[in-house]
């Protein structure tokens, strides 16, 4: 699973990266984004505007909020059969900002801490679903989720799962605003190229969310 992430890159850098996005407001840098958190998104709606989401999937079917909580990852394999998903992966796609993401890696009887991120530090995407519930009081939420996939061979070590990355030449394809079909959509959903991330440890004080702050990736001094 994913349950931890950073987004760290000025502006100009994300810009650099997503040319065709829109940032109509200033992003802080996050070292710690947690479930039910804000995230940045770019949704596959025409503009391409940098939005903020709240991460964990609320259907627009759901009676009950609090259901996002349980939904912040969905699994590749299944993502198109499953009632919470299958809508949204054919038609409400979008991009997840991050510059790298944490994973709990178990030895000795306890879990360390690992930020993984591209070899490179630029920032990427992950390919994310989004959906818009309205509460009761008529006011819109609009939620999504984060798609994992089977891990590469650095992460393999680390946990079973991995967050699928796309590459930046699938960008438009993945949030193009017309509905796609699985065919299309499931060769992105691959695990990222080992050679080009990389991982290390740091310290446990990631573990709480309301640490937010540059100590969270430094390594961890052995």
């Amino acid at each position: 699973m994913c349950g931890r992430f950073t987004l760290i890159s000025e502006v100009s850098e994300l810009q650099d990266e997503f040319p065709f996005a829109t940032f109509v407001q200033d992003i802080q840098p996050r070292y710690n984004i947690a479930p039910s958190q804000p995230i940045a998104v770019i949704a596959n709606d025409p503009s391409y505007q940098v939005d903020f989401y709240v991460w964990g999937l609320i259907p627009h079917w759901a009676k009950d909020p609090q259901m996002g909580n349980r939904l912040i990852n969905a699994r590749a394999e299944t993502v198109s059969q499953k009632p919470a998903f299958r809508s949204p992966f054919r038609y409400h796609r979008c991009l997840i900002l991050a510059n790298g993401f944490y994973e709990w890696k178990k030895e000795d009887g306890s879990k360390t801490p690992m930020f993984i991120q591209l070899k490179s530090k630029k920032p990427f995407a992950f390919a994310g679903l989004w959906d818009s519930w309205q509460s009761p009081d008529g006011s819109e939420v609009r939620s999504c989720t984060i798609i994992t996939t089977s891990p590469n061979s650095l992460l393999k070590p680390i946990h079973d799962r991995m967050p699928v990355i796309l590459s930046p030449e699938n960008y438009l394809t993945w949030i193009k605003p017309d509905p796609a079909s699985p065919t299309e959509l499931n060769p992105l959903l691959q695990p990222y190229p080992t050679e080009k991330m990389a991982a290390y440890a740091v310290s446990k004080r990631v573990n709480d969310p309301q640490l937010d702050d540059p100590q969270c990736i430094l390594p961890l001094a052995i």
